[in-house]
């Protein structure tokens, strides 16, 4: 995108919440601006149990992205999981009744508009219909049918849909801390954005975003996403497992994990002993590092087998060419990408935002691939939007004057 703009970006997780502020440079860089960190209250395997708590760790996120930056922040988009998420495919059909006339945006909206037309549970709403690809007259898997000619368009896409319930408090805590909502982004498609290849999406790749209280799951096949779920179970699992077999108080088994924790237990001295808080009168033991690492090693396959499971049934996996990318704090876990060959059979890698310009130090790391990512997705929506053509993104009820407005944004100076 040629022109500047400013963004920002709300990622409400289990254990952090990630408030990033950004912009779009002359040179159609995203440079960021700030970044804002604040503990979660209020939350619970990515979904609201306290509105009082949760707005207000957002509202300080968000206060310190503003002092961070130096700009104040109006309105951002805000990454979206949980179990309540549920996602379908489908397709839609439209006629182009002037044949002298090529296909235009217009009718791409048409079609979308025709796909979303699905039978849903009235408790839920949609959050994403995402095109995959369209066929143009019997010519499948065209990226953009704009410009070209025929009588009819189709077109294949991912609908993401989310209990309304769920939506709604998430919205509220938002808007309580002073923040109006542009978008609401699936969280698993927003760290896609920021970590994944071209090259991996084309071939049929696994995204496995391990976060505090949930796994968030995206599978790509031929550069479009094909299916995506949460599954409940994130790394806090695996410290609540060191607390029960330590028997060590919760943050001393996450202090633990992330100094010695390993994935393949083997890779460890059987001699080599860690020395940790625990109960009762004498306020610290010692164990055997590798008594650790079997207990994470036996969450983290279990989690791994929930997502290979998870993607089995979506479709046959012998067509994951390019295999799984974790990302996450769970990702930072040594040899788990080692521990991810070995129960999947696919080749692995961790996966960690990438080309980043201005205050990146922070964001180089798999904790913190969703809230690159959703910034990123906010910048590529009004990127389509500004040229007038479809964006992948959720064409959701607020329609195009909601897009086309989205690129003019949200920070205003202080």
């Amino acid at each position: 995108m040629s022109r500047g703009g400013t963004f920002a970006s709300i990622d409400i997780g289990t254990t952090k919440i990630v408030t990033v502020v950004g912009e779009v440079t002359n040179e159609n860089q995203t440079r960021i601006l700030g970044v804002g960190i604040a503990p979660s209250e209020g939350l619970s395997r990515g979904m609201v149990e306290n509105i009082r708590d949760a707005t207000e760790a957002i509202r300080v996120s968000v206060e310190k992205a503003e002092k961070s930056s130096g700009t104040r922040i109006l309105s951002a988009h805000i990454g979206v999981a949980g179990q309540h998420i549920d996602c379908l495919n489908n397709r839609g059909i439209v006629a182009i009744p002037d044949r002298s006339r090529p296909i235009m945006p217009d009718d791409v909206v048409r079609v979308l508009d025709g796909a979303r037309v699905v039978s849903i549970p009235t408790n839920r709403e949609i959050l994403h219909v995402i095109p995959r690809y369209y066929v143009v007259d019997g010519q499948d898997h065209i990226s953009d049918p704009v410009g070209m000619y025929g009588t009819r368009l189709d077109v294949e896409t991912h609908i993401v849909t989310g209990v309304e319930s769920a939506i709604q408090n998430l919205r509220r805590c938002v808007q309580d801390a002073g923040v109006e909502v542009d978008g609401l982004i699936l969280e698993p498609l927003a760290s896609a954005e920021a970590v994944l290849d071209e090259e991996e999406k084309e071939q049929g790749v696994v995204l496995a975003d391990i976060g505090g209280g949930t796994t968030d799951i995206a599978l790509f096949l031929d550069g479009s996403v094909y299916h995506t779920a949460v599954l409940p179970v994130g790394g806090n699992h695996v410290t609540r497992d060191i607390v029960i077999g330590l028997r060590a108080p919760y943050q001393a088994a996450e202090d633990a994990k992330r100094k010695w924790g390993h994935a393949i237990p083997s890779m460890v001295e059987s001699s080599e002993e860690i020395t940790l808080e625990a109960f009762g009168s004498e306020g610290s033991k010692t164990e055997p590092r590798r008594r650790l690492c079997e207990i994470v090693q036996a969450r983290m396959e279990e989690v791994l087998e929930m997502v290979t499971a998870e993607v089995k049934r979506a479709c046959n996996d012998d067509i994951i060419s390019a295999g799984i990318v974790l990302t996450g704090g769970g990702a930072k876990l040594a040899g788990i990408d080692l521990l991810a060959e070995q129960v999947t059979g696919w080749p692995a890698r961790v996966g960690a935002p990438r080309d980043l310009h201005g205050l990146t130090d922070m964001l180089l790391d798999p904790a913190y691939s969703t809230s690159v990512g959703l910034l990123q997705w906010a910048v590529h929506e009004a990127e389509a939007s500004a040229w007038h053509q479809p964006s992948r993104a959720s064409l959701d009820l607020s329609g195009i004057k909601k897009r086309l407005g989205s690129w003019a944004k949200v920070l205003l100076p202080e």
